[in-house]
Order: C-alpha cells, then structure tokens, then sequence
C-alpha cells in the first residue's frame, strides 16, 4: 500500500528507511522513485546545510542532508512509498454439497487427518469438485465421530509439496477447530429450530382463534330450559365440536361432534363438517337426513383413516320432545325420576362409507330431567395406573343431582381426581348439558320410542 511522506518536515524524511523482511516496510525515500534524475547538489562535496548555505559536509550528514536537498528540489514535496512485498491473498475454498452417502466422507473419516487427492480415485462428485477447484490437500474436521467440515488447500507457492511438520500444523488445527465448528453448527440448528417453533406457535393460536369462531358463542336463550357447555382441547387446537343450530320451525338442532386424531387434521376436518352441518340442518329438518347427507360429502374428501362421530338433537322447546339420530358418537345420558337412562340410536361414523342410512328415536323431557351430551375425552381418560375413567362413572356422575353447569363442574372436578394433578389431557373434551326447568308443564308420556 502507498504512503504519502510530507515535505514539509525533515524528520519524516527520515523514517523512510526500509524494514528488512518486513511485508509493510518501507523502502529508503530515494527521488528515483519519482522518476526525478539527481541533480549536482545531490553529491556529498555539494551538501546543502540546514539553513541553506554552502560548506563543508560532515560524514554523518550525508544521508540526511541528500535527502533535504532532494525535496527542496521539488516543489510537490510528496515522496511516494510502496510496499516492497505483495499482499497476501486467500482465497476461498470451493462451495461444496457434500452428500452424506458420498464416498468422499467415508474415506475421510477413516483417514482422519490430512489426505492428498491428488492421486485419489472414488466415484464422488465432491472429490471431482475440489479437483477442478485446485484443492490438493484436504484436512477432515471430525466431531463426535461426524465430518462436520473441510480444510481444503491447494498448492504451495514455492511448489513445493507440504511437508511433514506441514500435516502435523494441520492435523493439529483440525483437532481444534472441529469441536468449535460443531459448537456453531449446534447454536445456529438450535437458533433456527427456535425460530420455527415460534413460527409454528404462532400459526397455532392463529388456528385456535379461527376455530374459536366455529364454537357458539353463548348458548341458546329458551323458556324453561337450561343450557350449559364446556370445551377444552387436548391441543392448541382440536377436532370436537358443538352447536346448537336454529331450525325454521322453531325447534333448535343440538349437534356434538368428534373427529378423529388431534391436532391440525382434526381441526381442518371438524371445520368442513361444521359448514356441512350448518348449511344441511335448516334444509333437512330431520336429524337422519342430516347426518346421512353430511356423510355423503365427508365421504368424497376426507382424508383416509379419518371419520367423525356426531350426535344430532332436535328439541322442540315448547313439548319437551326431542328427535335425535346417532353417528357413532358417545351415548348421551339422562336423569329422570326413574334412573338414567341412555339416549340410543344407530348409526355408522360419517366420512366412512356413502348411502348409510341413519336410524331415528325420540324422548320425552319431564320437568327435571337433565340430559348429559359428551364426548370420549371424558370416558376414555386415564389414572396414572391407566385405568380408564369410563362410561359407567360418567352415567353416575349424571345421576347424581347436578345439574347445568354444575354437573358440568361435577365431572370435570372428578376427573382432575382422578387422573392425578400431572395428568397430560389425552383428547379433546366437550360437555353440554340441557335441562328442563322442573317447573315446566307438559303432556305427553316419557320414555325412548321403540324402533
């Protein structure tokens, strides 16, 4: 690199002296290098004194009054230096995709130290890589027994072939710079699988959000009746779902859903038959029409090894009378003044096969009667021991009294005991309960109509 000496002051000048060996010396300031001629005042017997005057010339001033001489002979005053040694130059090693299975790694990991490849002969695409790139010699940097990295060097400048002490240097360095690779290569897997866990995070309480909208938002306001309802997903998101869907008659159909699986599958599908749902109940009426048309649609496009079970419930608020048809779902429980009873219907899963037929039953509500809609969450838990909380505890718990949100509350502080405080939730819960006033009056028989 060029230095620019000023003219002004002697005693720079006089720090031009070269340093031996050194790459960033300077050279001596000598006027040739600016392609200035030197003049008569430039001989030792024509020496110009400090102050400008002729005369004699001591030995020792030779050298510093040569060079006053010099720049007052030039007006510029700028005395140029350059290096005498070029710059180093390193120069990247070759971009490489090394292959896990390419032979390459192997035969590297097996030498684990510095290899010539000069002379070496695999069927790798990276071997042929660093040849054309003029590697000559390559050093393994192994961790843990894995190659984590490369040094790749090509020829020597004095063309000469790296020596023994040379490998040594280099297997040494390897040795430490391997462990620091892998550390880096560790932190930035970490950094970057934290980013995609946020990332993912994010997009799940996004979904969450989204599929919250599907859910009711309050429960349906009808004269003597009461109505409760609970969801709790085993996941950010889940694949149960409820609604209670206003019918053109007057009468509210109760839908209670499950889909298989957990997580984002289960949420997308329980999406879709939500809308089926939905856009079928005002049309069909029937709860059996419902059902076997939502059936029909699921079966087109739902994933493979995927179904939904589904219970639907049409009450007519003002007799106390329901029609209800089943799909596989979890029977529904009822407290009445004779016992609980069950609330059973026939019906395959929807998204299984089309053209199913699905069979129709009605019940009459007294005044008192509660009933219980759930889903397998609540059953199908498990005790530490794994025993399963199971259907027989739940159609207790039904039987017990409570009713609304406090049977709702009943269950699911039963089955916090049960489980144990550690207790990892294994499916999605959901609970809805529906009870009719016990003053309400009514005419009409109770019971489950025979098929």
């Amino acid at each position: 690199m060029a230095q620019q000496v000023g003219s002004g002051a002697a005693p720079a000048a006089s720090e031009t002296k070269a340093t031996p060996g050194g790459a960033s010396g300077m050279t001596e300031a000598d006027p040739r290098q600016n392609g200035t001629k030197p003049g008569p005042g430039d001989k030792a017997s024509r020496g110009v004194m400090a102050g400008g005057q002729p005369g004699d010339v001591k030995a020792g001033d030779v050298k510093a009054s040569r060079v006053r001489g010099w720049l007052r002979r030039n007006p510029q005053g700028a005395v140029t230096v350059t290096d005498t040694h070029a710059p180093s130059v390193v120069a990247a090693g070759p971009e490489l995709d090394l292959a896990s299975n390419d032979p390459l790694v192997g035969y590297l990991l097996s030498a684990a130290s510095a290899v010539d490849i000069t002379g070496l002969q695999l069927q790798s695409p990276a071997l042929q890589e660093l040849k054309q790139a003029g590697v000559v010699l390559v050093v393994p940097l192994i961790s843990s027994g894995s190659l984590v990295g490369l040094l790749s060097l090509g020829p020597r400048r004095s063309e000469r072939g790296y020596s023994t002490d040379d490998l040594r240097l280099l297997n040494s360095l390897a040795g430490y710079a391997a462990p620091a690779m892998r550390v880096g290569q560790l932190v930035r897997q970490q950094q970057a699988e934290a980013r995609q866990r946020e990332r993912i995070e994010q997009e799940l309480k996004i979904a969450q959000i989204i599929q919250q909208q599907f859910l009711p938002k309050s429960v349906p306001d009808l004269p003597s009746w009461h109505v409760a309802a609970f969801y709790r997903p085993a996941r950010t998101v889940g694949g149960d779902f409820y609604d209670f869907i206003p019918l053109p008659d007057g009468r509210v159909m109760f839908v209670v859903g499950d889909v298989t699986d957990k997580g984002i599958p289960a949420a997308l599908v329980m999406a879709s038959t939500h809308a089926l749902l939905r856009d079928a109940a005002p049309r069909l009426i029937s709860p059996g029409r419902v059902l076997g048309h939502v059936n029909d649609m699921l079966c087109v496009d739902i994933p493979a090894h995927m179904f939904v079970t589904c219970l639907a419930l049409v009450l007519d608020p003002a007799s106390g009378q329901i029609e209800f048809a089943n799909a596989g779902h979890d029977v529904p429980y009822v407290r009445t003044r004779h016992g609980v009873q069950e609330l059973r219907a026939r019906g395959m899963p929807l998204g299984l096969m089309t053209g199913m037929d699905y069979e129709e039953k009605t019940f009459q509500f007294e005044p008192g009667d509660c009933a219980l809609l759930h889903s397998d969450g609540l059953a199908e838990a498990h005790a530490p021991d794994r025993e399963m909380f199971g259907f027989p505890r739940v159609s207790e718990l039904v039987g017990k009294g409570p009713s609304g949100e406090a049977l709702i509350d009943l269950c699911l502080t039963e089955l916090g005991t049960f489980t144990g405080p550690d207790h990892e939730q294994e499916d999605d819960i959901t609970l809805v309960s529906l009870q009719r006033s016990p003053s309400a009056w009514h005419q009409g028989d109770q019971g489950v109509d025979e098929p």
